[in-house]
């Protein structure tokens, strides 16, 4: 097949037609690199992906991790690539090159993880978690913990984790009961055991740098009592040379529905030998610290569930292609066999799924290029509103691409039949994988009451007015535009319907009813989603109508298929999202009246 795991030409019209990155390379920042040299990154990220990730991902999957004498050993098909994974700096794109990054935009970054991430996601795991646990370090730590960690980390020599959850403490922090003693040294020992640890432990690094959430003896009582530490696997002197093995230690590894060559870990601290901390920041400042990594953490979630759609499609695209079943029944019996993208539900299923990959690639790299926006902002008040913006977007980045990319995964298993439930083809792995996405890093219910009860009402609801300013600058852009008029006319009417459904929650709340309206918090999340999805394909839709007002191209289809896409989306999925916003609106209370014994069982 011509496209592997993701489709350059689309990616090129994201970062190029619709957002102009290039325009960065006029930055101060970014004044090192031009488009050709964004190309050359983009094309090597595809060509290791291909030949060095992929082939090794199903005997990952098939293999597994496995826990021996206290150690995680990961398929020994893993080393060589990650090694070269490593080797390509592919690890820390955005960061300064001192400290071990590339200093690349946050949208060329975007660009080569669409490969790496669709790739195999469980190796460039591996590589990729220590930058979320360095970039704490880096905003909060001292600068002796800086030099100990945040290079190694940043290169991935060092792997990294995040250490949340307990087994009576998973969304619920406050339950959480590991505990911190302070040293005469200066340093902590902690006690507790956490679950479902992702890359808690490996043999893919030399050490292992886990934050650690835990309670200090007298701390307030809930969140606010929680503090964060910096445990290394082995500790690390003062000299930046290992020491000996500290006190925390991998007991068990998870069996799961998919991402089999993943460790997930149960990691018990303290015992017979003493687990050993710095702490991160000051004590009680756990929470604050911990949602700068979560944050970046809930975006790459979001990421994986959209490559992980984005090379299901790609697949079941070319299956369609290339699989003859069935006659055009148009024809009728008794004529030639025709390809199944002949079929009308074929080419429906195809096209929902083109649908939401097209705009989700649209959304992630505008969601990654308002958090560039926030370091480049020449004002605070320009500042304040691409963070707002960003802020706004996390929950339904995260939410919205791990539901609709577990759909889309399950939609190609369909699109190949009987084979899609095979393992004889690749989709049959990417839906497992994807399910996780919907689940960790804060389950896509939380995502939803993070959206409605914090994130809409920030600044008084100022992030999602601007939200849909930039929305309705695209709708006036299209409306100028006689291939794209009706279809902006469409968009305008579910913005203007999605903000009286959010003033209607806010109402229904603000009566006494916040249990009814978190009832809806899902709903609102999911058409919200659906709203963007309109207005990225509409946008996308604008932009190809001009580039075919200027004349004939050798990617015509390209540019026709936009339009084609966004008419689809408009009027096919959008009055569903005009249903589901009656339904909110409606906020019928049944979920909070039925008795527990009326469900039955």
């Amino acid at each position: 097949m011509t496209q592997l795991i993701a489709d350059r030409r689309d990616i090129d019209f994201v970062l190029y037609e619709q957002l102009d990155t290039e325009a960065l390379t006029r930055h101060k920042r970014f004044a090192g690199y031009n488009k050709k040299t964004f190309d050359m990154i983009i094309t090597e990220a595809r060509n290791f992906a291909i030949k060095e990730l992929l082939p090794v991902n199903p005997e990952g999957d098939r293999i597994g991790v496995r826990l021996e004498n206290g150690q995680v050993k990961v398929p020994e098909c893993f080393h060589r690539p990650y090694k070269l994974f490593l080797e390509g700096e592919w690890t820390s794109l955005t960061e300064d090159p001192e400290l071990g990054g590339q200093g690349l935009p946050v949208s060329i970054a975007r660009a080569v993880a669409e490969y790496m991430v669709g790739a195999n996601n469980s190796l460039v795991n591996y590589g990729l978690f220590g930058h979320g646990t360095g970039k704490m370090i880096e905003l909060f730590g001292t600068e002796e913990l800086k030099s100990l960690f945040l290079k190694k980390l940043y290169t991935a020599e060092w792997g990294g984790t995040m250490l949340l959850t307990e087994a009576e403490a998973g969304s619920d922090l406050n339950l959480l009961t590991s505990t911190a003693e302070k040293q005469p040294d200066g340093t902590y020992h902690l006690n507790g055991t956490k679950i479902f640890i992702t890359n808690g432990d490996h043999d893919l690094a030399e050490n292992i740098i886990h934050p650690v959430l835990a309670r200090l003896e007298g701390a307030p009582k809930g969140t606010k009592g929680i503090s964060i530490f910096i445990v290394p696997k082995i500790w690390v002197n003062p000299d930046g040379t290992l020491g000996e093995r500290n006190g925390i230690a991998c007991t068990g590894i998870e069996e799961k529905m998919g991402i089999h060559a993943s460790s997930t870990c149960t990691l018990a601290m303290g015992g017979k030998t003493p687990c050993r901390g710095f702490l991160l920041g000051e004590e009680n400042q756990g929470m604050k610290i911990m949602f700068h990594m979560m944050n970046e953490a809930r975006l790459a979630v979001g990421f994986q569930g959209f490559a992980f759609a984005s090379a299901a499609y790609l697949y079941a695209l070319n299956y369609a292609r290339e699989r003859i079943q069935g006659y055009d029944i148009e024809a009728g019996k008794g004529s030639d066999p025709v390809t199944i993208i002949q079929h009308p539900d074929v080419r429906r299923m195809l096209l929902w799924m083109k649908a939401h990959v097209d705009g989700m690639r649209s959304f992630m790299y505008y969601a990654g290029e308002c958090l560039e926006n926030i370091g480049l902002a020449e004002t605070d008040e320009k500042r304040a509103f691409y963070q707002g913006l960003a802020d706004l977007f996390i929950p339904v980045v995260k939410a919205y691409s791990s539901d609709r990319g577990f759909e889309i995964c399950a939609q190609a298993m369909q699109v190949y039949g009987g084979y899609g439930y095979s393992k004889e083809y690749p989709v049959e792995q990417y839906t497992r994988d994807a399910k996780i996405a919907s689940i960790y890093e804060g389950t896509n219910g939380i995502q939803a009451m993070d959206l409605l009860g914090r994130k809409m009402t920030m600044n008084n609801g100022k992030a999602f007015m601007d939200f849909l300013g930039e929305l309705k600058k695209t709708v006036a852009m299209a409306k100028e535009i006689d291939a794209t008029k009706a279809m902006a006319d469409e968009v305008e009417k579910a913005a203007n319907k999605l903000g009286k459904s959010a003033m209607h929650l806010g109402s229904v709340a603000m009566a006494g009813g916040i249990k009814r309206a978190f009832a809806y918090a899902t709903p609102f999340l999911e058409v919200m989603g659906d709203v963007i999805m309109a207005w990225m394909l509409l946008w996308r839709a604008a932009v190809a109508s001009k580039k075919l007002a200027e004349g004939p191209k050798k990617d015509m289809d390209f540019y026709q298929g936009q339009l084609k896409t966004a008419e689809f989306f408009i009027y096919t999925i959008l009055p569903g999202t005009f249903g589901k916003m009656d339904a909110i609106n409606i906020a019928n209370n049944a979920v909070n009246e039925i008795t527990e014994a009326q469900f039955g069982g």
